[in-house]
């Protein structure tokens, strides 16, 4: 069994190691911060299923870091929620397959009320009807699932949280975020006592 964790986690470390490094990552980074931190916007971001617990925590991550963020079920959008869309946000959709029936009518949907609205995909397809309306999209390398049915989001899903985390460190980069604008937004816990001693303000 030892050898066998061993294999899954070298499995996954090469995922990530093959996640293509393109200009996608700079046109995301440039868009969320034209739309957040240049007009006021937010970043809105969607998935179902275990690739919407991915987004929900992206977004989280990009709230405590600078950049205000929301997550938006895209089944709930369809019974009213997505009235929390604003004419200068941008949506982030992520789908492995880039063919989540609901996430291609959340971009519908959307660019029926603000169509002005940019998309970024994540998804493993690039030739994915997902894709084909993203104003940008950065492909996952689609890898295979560790999952011994092939079938589990389990690879994938790891890659989307590396993804997210490296648009979340490249826009605090370039907003300048500190340690005292992250004690600001995350008081609590152990975190935001460390946050306010780097800070200085402890």
């Amino acid at each position: 069994m030892i050898e066998k964790v061993r294999e899954i986690f070298k499995r996954e470390a090469d995922a990530i190691a093959n996640i293509p490094v393109t200009s996608s990552f700079e046109n995301a980074v440039e868009i969320i911060y034209k739309q957040v931190h240049g007009k006021n916007g937010k970043l809105v971001t969607s998935g179902m299923g275990k690739a919407g617990q991915i987004a929900h925590n992206i977004a989280t991550t990009f709230s405590s870091t600078g950049t205000p963020s929301i997550f938006l079920h895209p089944s709930e959008a369809q019974h009213g929620d997505l009235g929390i869309l604003q004419e200068n946000d941008v949506l982030l959709a992520i789908s492995n397959s880039g063919k989540t029936r609901e996430i291609i009518e959340l971009i519908d949907l959307k660019n029926n009320l603000y169509p002005q609205i940019p998309v970024i995909v994540i998804t493993g397809n690039e030739n994915s009807p997902l894709a084909s309306k993203a104003d940008c999209f950065i492909l996952t390398g689609a890898p295979e699932e560790v999952c011994i049915l092939g079938l589990t989001p389990t690879t994938s899903t790891t890659i989307m949280t590396v993804i997210g985390d490296a648009l979340v460190v490249l826009l605090m980069d370039k907003i300048g975020f500190s340690a005292s604008d992250y004690a600001k937004r995350h008081h609590g816990g152990y975190l935001g006592m460390k946050s306010r001693e780097i800070s200085g303000k402890g």
